[in-house]
């Protein structure tokens, strides 16, 4: 596929795509524990990032609202502290604790996606990021300096699913209001911002950066995807007059 003067709204991924994770990195939840004399509890933790919702989870039961996901995300951890072997009543500040450290990231835009988003909206697209994420993306995105280039927001927490599950490519949509078909979504994970995608109508450019964090080979691309190795791509494949104005934020 190259990208046609249909194309109406570009849509990124957000960690990735247009931002990087860097130093101070956040606690080891092993650190957390072994202050709390809670170190062999920390060792049968395992991955500090796999307590959270998985790829493709629906929860929009908890998505009502902040205080609910929340209260849903540290009810998650509580579960696994006790598992793992926590007391009762060293639970309340662990889950508190690794539920901060786990949100401490520091983040900063790639160098290409200033000039890219300004050159795209200059084009007359709509331009929008929808990620896997905590309750405030939208204050993440304002706060790595993007917010005002950036006209829909749509993250898994308020939508009540994580890509590649459906609803939060339905959400996208309606938010864009505008067909599928003229949704090119932009993003550095196969399935997530790929197949998801395409399984909902939208069209998709596969983003994979020599400096990814994604390991191993790149995937075959099916009919109608593209690779690109920057943001950059992105604009010259979009080429000039690439839109006919913004949809609605919706």
């Amino acid at each position: 596929m190259v990208v046609t003067d249909g194309t109406r709204a570009v849509v990124l991924d957000f960690y990735g795509t247009l931002v990087r994770m860097v130093e101070p990195l956040p606690p080891d939840h092993r650190g957390i524990f072994a202050r709390r004399g809670l170190a062999a509890q920390g060792d049968l933790w395992g991955d500090q990032w796999s307590v959270g919702p998985g790829e493709g989870e629906e929860h929009a039961a908890h998505s009502v609202d902040e205080t609910a996901y929340v209260t849903w995300e540290r009810d998650r951890l509580r579960r696994r502290a006790r598992a793992c072997g926590v007391p009762e009543a060293e639970l309340g500040g662990l889950v508190a604790e690794l539920d901060r450290a786990m949100k401490a990231v520091r983040l900063e835009l790639y160098p290409d996606v200033p000039g890219v988003l300004a050159r795209l909206r200059e084009r007359g697209l709509l331009v929008g990021v929808c990620s896997n994420w905590f309750w405030n993306l939208e204050d993440c995105v304002e706060a790595v300096g993007i917010g005002g280039a950036v006209d829909v927001v749509v993250g898994s927490a308020r939508a009540g699913a994580r890509k590649p599950h459906p609803l939060i490519y339905r959400t996208l949509v309606e938010r864009c209001a505008l067909p599928a078909d003229r949704v090119l979504f932009v993003g550095d994970m196969w399935v997530p911002d790929v197949l998801g995608p395409l399984a909902a109508g939208m069209r998709a450019a596969h983003l994979w950066r020599p400096d990814r964090a994604v390991e191993g080979a790149a995937p075959p691309l099916p009919e109608g995807v593209v690779r690109i190795t920057g943001l950059d791509d992105l604009v010259r494949a979009a080429g000039p007059g690439g839109g006919a104005g913004r949809g609605g934020c919706g």
